[in-house]
């Protein structure tokens, strides 16, 4: 995200993001991609990664929440509460699921109490507007840092475990 909070701007573009060179291993992404079986997004960020000519997250198990769901053998669809399919995700045995985005997404799993850990890159720019890392609403969520790190180019990653 954006050093002042942003994941996009307004109209979804993240071209900011690429105006550095990123490090070997991609700021640490080869191995949190390597610890995770399920990814999870909402339908505009999948919309931006077909856009881009990417189907799914190779190798994951990849679902789209969406009210509208065309056909697809690439993901599943979810349209329905977030609490129960957490649930049943937690239920099946596996490694870490990873919340892709976009704001709305992780705001519907913070609030239903199923996020357990964030992981998060700040990115030294400020685009002064966009699209949240998560969707505003009246909320406190404590969190404990667990680790970071602080790459050559000013990036730095912060690791937290959310204090139920």
């Amino acid at each position: 995200m954006s050093a002042d909070g942003y994941i996009a701007r307004s109209d979804g573009d993240v071209e900011w993001l690429n105006r550095r060179p990123a490090p070997r291993g991609f700021y640490g992404m080869v191995e949190f991609y390597a610890s995770c079986d399920t990814v999870i997004c909402g339908r505009k960020t999948y919309d931006f990664a077909l856009s881009m000519g990417q189907t799914s997250m190779k190798g994951l198990k990849n679902y789209v929440f969406s009210h509208g769901a065309p056909k697809s053998d690439a993901v599943e669809y979810y349209s329905g509460d977030v609490a129960p399919f957490a649930k049943r995700l937690r239920a099946e045995k596996g490694k870490n699921v990873w919340i892709c985005g976009g704001a709305d997404v992780i705001a519907q799993f913070l609030d239903a109490g199923e996020v357990d850990e964030f992981s998060i890159h700040v990115v030294p720019v400020f685009i002064g507007e966009g699209i949240p890392l998560i969707a505003p609403r009246h909320r406190d969520v404590l969190l404990e840092l667990i680790g970071s790190k602080t790459y050559r180019d000013g990036v730095v990653g912060l690791h937290y475990r959310v204090i139920r």
